[in-house]
């Protein structure tokens, strides 16, 4: 997974640890060479050197597999390494030890800057790979992305493309009309996973694509084909079809409360999965950014164009977990899962990532019962945020 495992060896004392499947403690997990080395549990170890406080909770580190921007820089922007850093760093404030840097539909100059940077970058902790969301998009779904910039990939584009395919865990974001099929066998075969998005496909179009593989659908219910009676559409697809991992924005204003329950219900924990697809202001007091060209502005937490369209979500993780508690009346446990399990096994990581149990990477998240992180470790190594967290040794 890119970058080199921290040598660092400790252990984590809590009252309250969730290890991906329930809730536990107390307990203690001892970190080795990046990796969990064991867990304890009936009685946190006094020798720990690190104890939460009493009322936090250790959990998995949340995966965020949707994310455009944050702390300032949007990744269109800024495709270099610095860029992706401050991204991360904005994040992982939030929780997030696992994310893909976004790319949006853009020129193909922007995207080779980005392939070229790609290696380094993955040596950044927290970086799993990249989300590339478009150009192959649908105008009639295409959202806040460039129209003129939406297109069908040419072998430049491609080659650009499939070059992500061996970097990390990429994923590509396309409309499974809008491309011929044997052009989702050679990204599948270059080793990309593959999510139907900003797509105006009926259900008869989506189910032969997944059948090529197709496994995932990029923000449900939004920028799509709708679920109606005599047209399922890509939202009745996703819904029906237990293939599928699809990504939600929780954020109580991409999908209604009585939409994000159905989908609670339809995929359930181990197919739904939590993303941010944040923008650059997650993270800043800034009110607007400028995205292509076009000022974006932020009012009561809803980011819009002036001709009020969505422009993706000033959201953080931790705050996704908190509305699907809230909004969906999702369990914890399973806010928990959609936020760091369910993203895993999407991307192939399910014996890396995820959980807290032995072999595993020592990514973590420990948070208060009131939505506030209060430390992060990627691979044992802490983030240095945690001030609530008290240290022995």
């Amino acid at each position: 997974m890119g970058h080199a495992e921290s040598s660092v060896s400790l252990s984590i004392a809590a009252q309250h640890i969730f290890d991906g499947t329930e809730m536990r403690g107390p307990g203690s997990v001892r970190i080795a060479q990046g990796r969990i080395e064991n867990i304890a549990f009936g009685e946190a170890d006094g020798r720990a050197s690190i104890h939460l406080p009493a009322e936090a909770i250790l959990a998995p580190g949340f995966i965020d597999i949707q994310v455009n921007g944050g702390g300032g820089v949007l990744l269109n922007d800024q495709p270099t390494e610095a860029g992706v850093r401050r991204i991360v760093a904005a994040h992982r404030k939030a929780g997030t030890t696992g994310c893909l840097p976004t790319l949006i539909t853009d020129r193909i100059e922007v995207l080779e800057r980005l392939a070229a940077v790609a290696e380094a970058c993955l040596m950044i902790p927290g970086v799993l790979g990249f989300h590339l969301e478009g150009p192959a998009l649908n105008r009639s779904r295409k959202g806040i992305h460039p129209e003129a910039e939406i297109r069908v990939p040419d072998r430049r584009d491609l080659a650009a493309i499939k070059s992500f395919g061996h970097r990390g865990r990429s994923i590509v974001t396309l409309a499974p009309e809008c491309v011929p099929a044997s052009m989702i066998d050679e990204l599948i075969d270059a080793g990309l996973r593959i999510a139907a998005g900003h797509s105006d496909a009926t259900a008869a179009e989506i189910g032969p694509a997944v059948d090529r593989g197709i496994s995932g659908v990029t923000h449900l219910f939004n920028a799509m084909s709708q679920l109606n009676a005599r047209e399922p559409g890509l939202v009745g697809a996703a819904l029906a079809d237990d293939r599928l991992f699809a990504g939600i924005i929780c954020d109580g204003i991409h999908v209604d409360r009585a939409g994000l329950r159905v989908a609670s219900r339809c995929k359930g924990r181990d197919r739904l999965m939590l993303v941010t697809d944040a923008m650059p202001l997650v993270g800043t007091n800034d009110r607007q950014f400028l995205l292509q060209e076009r000022l974006i502005a932020l009012h009561e937490n809803r980011l819009t164009g002036l001709d009020g369209i969505l422009a993706g979500a000033h959201l953080t993780m931790i705050e996704a977990v908190r509305n699907a508690v809230a909004l969906v009346g999702s369990p914890l446990v399973d806010a928990l899962i959609m936020a760091s399990r369910t993203p895993a096994a999407f991307l192939g990581l399910e014996s890396e990532l995820g959980r807290i149990a032995p072999g595993y990477r020592a990514d973590f998240v420990a948070f208060n019962p009131n939505f506030e992180v209060v430390g992060t470790w990627i691979a044992g190594a802490g983030s240095g945020e945690a001030s609530e967290v008290s240290h022995r040794g």
